[in-house]
């Protein structure tokens, strides 16, 4: 009487928790029927090689490549069958890890703290080589300690692009350029499964708690770089809506590809916007600041208003 159980009923699985519960239960059955007297045994598989599950479709093998179980020889693990026949356990686990990988995942729990593994010899000589390191990746700048000297457009940008370059470690890409900062983590072919590794990903790269619906609830790069930031960045006491505003201008206008034609427009429209602030003031520049709206750059323009709004030394 054989169970073909997972392995995710052994060690768990993201985004799969019915499926390993289902095999827990499997293997439970194998135990109660052992208790009994009776026949019974659960095999816990890992990743089958030869035309599996794992090898239906091109996106599903393009993810387990990244994963730290590769597909097992079907021969091998035939043969892991017999002698779980031949031996005395009700549930048993076979697989193929490599337990370095596994160790290295972001956001992964510690393989000492698993009882089910942490005597392995293979993890034991791992937990003593993270031990020997632990002391000087402790010197080592955390991202909020970076983020603290920068503005908040460099702040915005810079975390931009941590996300970009984890949801591209996600979904196998060479670099964060396939990822635009606007285009919805949806389109991009993010489902719940890869929607946590991101999550765990993010965790490690922050050092934050991250809810497992983080992109469903942020659905942009950009979008969820500004929410991470207000969690890393110690906010002022006292902030200037006005300020906040511009701020985010800037980094949209900085963040944005355009034409010649809208870049045009776009400087017209701030051109005019600066022209009635200095006149709702009632002053105007002076004849060594003077800015030549009509040809004046937006860096110009945002300069000059940094001037007159007392933001620049």
């Amino acid at each position: 009487f054989v169970l073909f159980s997972s392995a995710a009923s052994t060690l768990g699985s993201a985004g799969q928790g019915n499926y390993a519960a289902a095999n827990a239960y499997l293997d439970a059955l194998a135990e109660k029927r052992r208790a009994r007297g009776t026949a019974g045994l659960s095999v816990a598989w890992g990743l089958w090689g030869g035309g599996g599950l794992a090898e239906s479709k091109d996106a599903i093998q393009a993810r387990m490549k990244r994963v730290p179980m590769p597909a097992m020889d079907p021969q091998l693990a035939v043969r892991a069958l017999g002698e779980a026949l031949e031996g005395s356990d009700a549930v048993v686990t076979v697989m193929d890890v490599d337990w370095a990988q596994l160790a290295a995942a972001p956001g992964s729990v510690d393989l000492q703290d698993r009882p089910l593994v942490r005597d392995l010899p293979e993890v034991r000589r791992l937990a003593a080589a993270r031990a020997g390191s632990a002391e000087a990746a402790r010197g080592e700048e955390d991202l909020a300690r970076r983020l603290a000297g920068m503005n908040r457009a460099e702040q915005d940008r810079a975390l931009t692009d941590v996300v970009r370059a984890e949801a591209a470690a996600v979904l196998g890409y060479a670099s964060a350029d396939a990822l635009q900062a606007r285009q919805a983590f949806k389109e991009l072919g993010f489902d719940s499964l890869t929607a946590v590794e991101l999550r765990n990903r993010l965790n490690a790269a922050t050092g934050l708690r991250l809810p497992a619906t983080l992109i469903f609830d942020y659905p942009t790069p950009v979008e969820l770089a500004t929410w991470l930031r207000a969690e890393l960045v110690q906010e002022e006491a006292v902030s200037v809506p006005i300020l906040d505003e511009l701020d985010r201008l800037e980094s949209s206008l900085a963040d944005s590809a355009t034409d010649h034609d809208m870049s045009e427009s776009i400087t017209r429209r701030l051109q005019s916007i600066l022209s009635r602030w200095i006149e709702k003031q009632g002053g105007s520049e002076s004849e060594s600041e003077k800015v030549e709206f009509r040809s004046a750059t937006p860096d110009q323009v945002f300069e000059f208003l940094d001037k007159e709004l007392g933001l620049s030394n």
